[in-house]
């Protein structure tokens, strides 16, 4: 049997061609694809984090952060139990705006890791997050987490 017109080329060539569409399809699905990204896999991962971000972010170079503020308080009243009382009291009223359920702000530096604000229980945290930041002689340490 004899292809005297040349079908039998033309089919070959088309099943080829259609074989090379499907192996391009699929190599360009396998690359586009989104891979899981395991850190944003629950929302209070990035809270802790952003909280602290904005504490001990500037607007400018002339602003004063909140980590800062506080700790020019603490520093200037040397650590006195007022300057304690009153920057609990401004940490407390700082992350209450920020709509947390359960939080717990320490200093580990200075103080040995004395909590300024808290709100819920600890001892049933589950997933606790935490963001630590520095400034001067103090560490600041902020946990976040769901009961």
């Amino acid at each position: 049997m004899l292809d005297i017109k040349g079908s039998f080329y033309i089919i070959d060539a088309l099943l080829a061609v259609f074989l090379l569409l499907i192996v391009f399809l699929v190599v360009n699905t396998a690359i586009t694809m989104p891979t899981y990204d395991y850190s944003y896999e629950s929302r209070d991962i990035r809270i802790a984090q952003d909280v602290m971000e904005s504490l001990s972010g500037k607007i400018d170079f002339t602003d004063q952060t909140f980590i800062g503020k506080i700790s020019t308080i603490l520093k200037d009243e040397d650590n006195s139990k007022e300057s304690i009382k009153e920057v609990s009291k401004m940490s407390r009223d700082k992350l209450n705006s920020y709509n947390l359920k359960n939080y717990k702000l320490c200093e580990n530096n200075v103080f040995d890791g004395k909590i300024l604000a808290s709100r819920g229980n600890f001892k049933k945290a589950a997933d606790v997050d935490v963001a630590t930041r520095n400034y001067g002689d103090y560490s600041y340490t902020l946990s976040v987490w769901e009961n």
